[in-house]
């Protein structure tokens, strides 16, 4: 009897269960699936933003971060804990402007803002393409932790496929509801795990941190420090400067603002949310924690620290618990992430080739789309090779380039219009897009120049983004009024 797999599938069950509950006495239309009817109490809104950051991502990505590049690993420590610093301002403006209009995804706020179909289609595809890879993440997440839980009997390829199969049919029946529901049992579970393997495994090895630390030095003199090539300073300030910021540009955080009651919910959440955050640093503990005792891992296969070194340390009851835990983490984040693309592609795409079908029509086109989007996400999880934390990287390079049109819109007076902000996006999105799409890094691109070969991407898109930003709206304004009467 495999005892880890009968408390994951236990777990998975008792996830629907509480979907099915979550939604009983509500009419599922479209707003009450894709924002929870805009009725969520302070507390859900809490486990759904600043819950956000346990995805599987909180289990083997910081884990296997830490693992792999050391010191670097801290980055993700300072990004999420800017982000919520951020979101005592920039949340309640976003809140009041989408709640006034009855917004439901992120793409109708620009397109609302910027009186503009096309800006709203463009941040639409924009989000589409960013939140693939942060999809993904929790898919190829899951297929670690089953595959690993089952200690071998279900391949990953299977856990990924059984996995999506009830995160899909989740996604359909509850929509956003079941999501917060799940999501406080989730937090709760994942915070006890983390915190648990966090201070046992590293007392266990090496009979506290401090002696974790000094023999991690010992033995790998300079792992805990910034190195002067790839993961160093330059890419740390920058990594930072373009996750921060752009943590809340996500479709699915973006929407998730509109759930809340009152703009007030976000002020208050603010202030303990970056101690929610200090939860990754027992991750990364347990990842710290591998590199001596399974030191063999390379490339992406650092995804598997903390569950190689779990199923070691533990009888099989309690890895069957760890496993629980992280499919938790794949499966809540994962549904609010199709909700959310579902709602962008039916509200902002179908909607345009179809604008007078019924409400009941939309939400039905909105399901299908989820379940077409958990099969794209799962063959291109099955086919991938990147690291959890590549992926991630990759996508919030994407995201963040609807930020600096969202800034400027939130000013008294916007000093950018309807072309400088399209403009502005496509060109941050081909500078980002540009090293995946031809195989050249920055380092490439400039091999004798190390301050440029380690700068994020993104950061660099963002920096182009806002000069052609500027750049057009003050031309085309000019052009308008050169235009003879």
């Amino acid at each position: 009897m495999n005892v880890p797999l009968i408390i994951v599938a236990l777990t998975l069950l008792g996830a629907f269960a509480l979907a099915i509950r979550a939604r009983r006495g509500i009419s599922m239309n479209l707003e009450q699936w894709s924002v929870g009817g805009r009725g969520f109490s302070a507390l859900l809104v809490f486990v759904l933003m600043a819950g956000e950051i346990y995805t599987t991502f909180t289990f083997l990505g910081a884990s296997g971060f830490a693992y792999g590049y050391g010191g670097a690993a801290f980055y993700i420590i300072v990004y999420t804990t800017q982000a919520f610093v951020l979101s005592y301002w920039l949340l309640p403006a976003i809140w009041r402007f989408a709640n006034k209009h009855k917004l439901l995804t992120q793409a109708d706020f620009f397109a609302r803002k910027y009186d503009s179909p096309f800006i709203g289609l463009l941040v639409a595809g924009i989000s589409l393409t960013a939140l693939l890879p942060y999809l993904i993440l929790q898919m190829k997440g899951l297929g670690i932790l089953v595959e690993g839980t089952s200690y071998g009997r279900i391949s990953s390829g299977a856990a990924v496929w059984i996995g999506a199969i009830g995160m899909a049919a989740y996604v359909v029946v509850s929509g956003l509801h079941g999501s917060a529901a799940t999501a406080i049992v989730k937090d709760v579970v994942v915070l006890a795990v983390c915190v648990f393997l966090g201070i046992y495994l590293p007392c266990h090895y090496y009979g506290s941190l401090t002696g974790m630390f000094r023999a991690l030095d010992a033995a790998k003199p300079g792992f805990l420090a910034l190195p002067a090539v790839g993961k160093n300073l330059t890419w740390y300030l920058s990594t930072i400067a373009v996750c921060g910021p752009g943590m809340f540009m996500w479709p699915h955080a973006f929407s998730s603002i509109y759930t809340a009651k009152s703009e007030d919910h976000f002020r208050r959440n603010a202030a303990t949310m970056p101690l929610y955050a200090l939860v990754m640093l027992f991750s990364m503990f347990v990842g710290l924690a591998a590199v001596l005792q399974i030191p063999e891992l390379k490339g992406g296969q650092i995804d598997l620290a903390l569950l190689k070194l779990s199923i070691k340390s533990f009888d099989p009851w309690f890895v069957g618990v760890i496993g629980a835990a992280g499919l938790l983490t794949a499966l809540v984040p994962g549904s609010i992430m199709l909700v959310s693309v579902a709602t962008l592609f039916t509200r902002n795409i179908y909607s345009l080739v179809r604008p007078r079908v019924s409400d009941a029509h939309l939400s039905r086109v909105a399901k299908i789309a989820a379940l077409v989007l958990t099969v794209v996400s799962v063959e291109t999880a099955l086919n991938g090779v990147q690291s959890i934390v590549s992926l991630l990287i990759m996508g919030y390079g994407l995201v963040s380039q609807v930020l600096p049109a969202l800034l400027m819109s939130l000013l008294r007076n916007n000093p950018i219009n309807k072309y400088g902000a399209g403009a502005g996006m496509i060109a941050g999105l081909g500078t980002v897009s540009l090293p995946v799409l031809t195989g050249n890094s920055l380092a490439t691109l400039f091999p004798s120049n190390t301050w440029i070969a380690d700068l994020n991407p993104g950061l660099i898109g963002l920096i182009l983004n806002l000069a052609v930003m500027f750049s057009f709206s003050a031309l085309t304004r000019r052009a308008a009024v050169n235009v003879p009467a």
